[in-house]
């Protein structure tokens, strides 16, 4: 029993992270407020939220490996896989973000070049993408949690 407090404990503090810092590059990534200072603290702060990104499915994992409900009940539930693919998309579409963040801090230590309004708004734009489906993960999570989707 305490182990599965443990493990739910360190998933919700991994997920509350992950979230803390996807909000940080929301807010960060816009155009009126983009310096050299903002450029370096998005590469930072991108590097955490994949860092809480990749303990938030490691927890995961753990939870359904030594959680008490075991591995039989969580893949065996429909759910489960509809959490995977949502967090997969989360993966791929943030992928576009880093590689901007990671560009950006480039450029500028290269040539202290700013990016461009219009990627700005573009990349705040696959962030935001990124947000509004993080925040649909739990509404599916609770359902799991309460055997909906169930075999």
């Amino acid at each position: 029993m305490a182990l599965e407090a443990l493990l739910a404990y360190a998933h919700l503090l991994a997920i509350l992270t992950m979230v803390v810092f996807l909000s940080s590059e929301a807010a960060l990534c816009r155009v009126e407020w983009i310096n050299a200072k903002v450029v370096t603290r998005l590469g930072r702060v991108d590097m955490i939220y994949g860092i809480a990104a990749a303990a938030v499915v490691l927890t995961g994992v753990a939870r359904t490996i030594w959680g008490m409900k075991g591995t039989g009940w969580y893949w065996g539930n429909s759910l489960l896989h509809v959490k995977l693919v949502m967090v997969v998309a989360v993966g791929l579409i943030s992928i576009k973000p880093t590689f901007a963040f990671r560009r950006w801090s480039r450029a500028l230590a290269a040539t202290g070049a700013l990016p461009a309004e219009g990627e700005v708004r573009e990349t705040r734009k696959w962030v935001m993408v990124q947000a509004h489906l993080v925040a649909l993960i739990p509404l599916v999570a609770v359902f799991l949690a309460r055997g909906f989707g169930a075999k």
